[in-house]
């Protein structure tokens, strides 16, 4: 059974950009069975509160984000990755190439929600970036920022690590970490 959320009708309703595109691809999405919700201000669909695909509109193209693409197959070879680890999207520029597109794609949704029952988990690089020796001084200094920035998600730790690594000089790190410390123990990302 489809469900539907209107605030995602009154999302389509908004849109300045890409409002047949996404039209297309949330019916696409409700044909495979999956709730509609609105989720970080995007059209989400979920199976079992699980998300599997994301509709999202940029400046140049819209896409169908697959929250766990990297787990799908990916046969026609269509699925990019971007900054996500475990997340691939698919690029369109015109209504035309998601209509052509339309049986692959629920090919893709109905394995994405094949992986979502089967419970398959994406294994996660952890912090695939090095950590700042001004970070890891103050984790190994404060065993309570180690505990709370060892809970974070590996984006929210991924985040904190390129920001505190963008700074070119050691005290500039070391301020931005302190500044950091608060939000950091409070379990939040860098942007919440």
């Amino acid at each position: 059974m489809n469900k539907m959320n209107p605030k995602v009708d009154g999302y389509l309703r908004k849109a300045k950009k890409w409002q047949e595109e996404m039209k297309k691809l949330t019916r696409i999405s409700l044909d495979c069975g999956l709730t509609e919700e609105l989720k970080w201000g995007k059209p989400c669909y979920t199976f079992q509160k699980s998300n599997i695909v994301i509709i999202q509109g940029f400046k140049e193209f819209c896409a169908l984000l697959f929250c766990k693409g990297a787990l799908l197959k990916d046969r026609h070879g269509i699925l990019k990755k971007f900054g996500w680890q475990a997340a691939r999207r698919i690029p369109f520029s015109n209504v035309g190439e998601i209509v052509e597109m339309e049986p692959i794609l629920k090919v893709y949704i109905h394995e994405a929600i094949e992986a979502e029952k089967a419970g398959l988990k994406v294994n996660y690089k952890k912090n695939p970036e090095p950590i700042p020796e001004e970070l890891q001084n103050k984790l190994d200094e404060i065993p309570a920022l180690k505990t709370a920035f060892d809970a974070l998600t590996p984006g929210r730790q991924r985040g904190y690590i390129l920001y505190f690594s963008a700074a070119k000089q050691s005290k500039t790190r070391a301020s931005r970490v302190k500044k950091c410390m608060p939000q950091i123990l409070k379990g939040n990302g860098l942007n919440d």
